[in-house]
């Protein structure tokens, strides 16, 4: 269950791995209980087809290095972009972001932990869960440069 304050969450660099090394950082900017801005999909381990493909647009108002700390880059929205609510089963979980601007990631997992990456392959972001939770994961495809561009958010449990 997701704490009531995303200021609890914890803040970690989109490798699993190195989320214990990391300190707590409050999240003052980014607001997982608003709506999110392009959709929300319910996906159950095994889903086809996959990946799930969903188009955005990068870019927002708030500094990702500012309002969330730890690692997490590019200029986010406050709101995010798109929802997943997902049931875990055996698979991994990768969301990827695919654009001809340099985008970054960032995502609040169903713990309210927080995880980003910015410049996965070349200038585009991954997240990847080698073991996910079930429970609501909210996606924000932010831009490392401020600047707004068309971007595919990639839902994904075969990850490259």
């Amino acid at each position: 269950m997701r704490h009531p304050n995303p200021a609890f969450g914890r803040v970690a660099a989109g490798v699993l791995a190195v989320a214990s090394l990391l300190a707590a950082v409050p999240a003052t900017a980014q607001n997982w209980s608003l709506q999110p801005t392009y959709g929300t999909v319910n996906l159950t381990s095994g889903f086809l087809p996959d990946p799930y493909v969903a188009q955005v647009t990068s870019s927002g108002p708030i500094d990702a290095s500012q309002s969330i700390g730890g690692g997490c880059r590019g200029m986010v929205a406050n709101a995010p972009d798109y929802r997943l609510n997902y049931t875990a089963g055996s698979y991994p979980l990768q969301f990827r972001v695919e654009s001809g601007s340099d985008t970054t990631l960032v995502v609040n997992a169903p713990n309210a932990s927080w995880y980003c990456n910015d410049d996965y392959q070349g200038l585009n972001p991954a997240v990847t869960f080698t073991n996910p939770q079930s429970g609501q994961y909210d996606i924000w495809v932010g831009s490392y440069r401020g600047d707004y561009a068309p971007a595919s958010l990639i839902i994904t449990e075969v990850p490259r």
